[in-house]
Parts: C-alpha cells; structure tokens; sequence
C-alpha cells in the first residue's frame, strides 16, 4: 500500500524540493503544486509532492499514521484519533452538495 506522508520542505529550486521527515531527507519532485517555500508543509506521495499542507492538517495526518502503526503493534492508538472521537463522520464539503436527503 502507497500512503502520502507529510514532510517539510527544507530547500526548493526549479521543480524539486529536498524534504524531511523525521530526520529522513528526500529530494521530490513539485512540478504538481508549483513554487513552495522553506519550511512549508507537504503531502508526499511516491517523491512527488501532490498538495500543500496546514500545520495542522500535517499533524493530523502524522498523528493517524502513527496510530495506525501503535494499531498494528498492538499499542494505545485511540489518543492520536482524538480528532475523530465523538462526533459523526463528515463528507468533504464538496460531496455535501451532491447527497440528497432521503426521506
């Protein structure tokens, strides 16, 4: 299985930035999301940066795969979903549009 990971852009040139995850440094490609910046955030997904991330959005992403991995090894995870506990699932905003009520 393939999974996006968020990673820091440490420096940036002409389509290619060298990114770094958790002392981890890979150079990848940007042609998919333009000019980035040091220090922004961005979701890598096979060396290819596909989407600029909020700092928060990163973290959400990193606390998930985190307790994926805590899941898998049989360790506490509930702590890093706690953005999921007690609330219903929510559709992204632009599939809202398209459900309609059933009655």
């Amino acid at each position: 299985m393939c999974v996006g990971v968020p990673m820091t852009v440490v420096t940036s040139d002409d389509g290619t930035a060298l990114c770094e995850r958790r002392g981890e440094q890979r150079r990848v490609s940007t042609l998919l999301i333009g000019e980035v910046a040091v220090g922004d955030r961005v979701l890598v997904f096979i060396d290819n940066a596909v989407r600029l991330l909020e700092p928060e959005e990163a973290r959400l992403i990193d606390d998930a795969l985190d307790g994926l991995a805590a899941a898998i090894e049989g360790r506490d995870f509930e702590h890093l979903f706690a953005d999921l506990i007690d609330r219903e699932p929510q559709l992204p905003e632009f599939l809202r549009s398209q459900v309609t009520p059933q009655g």
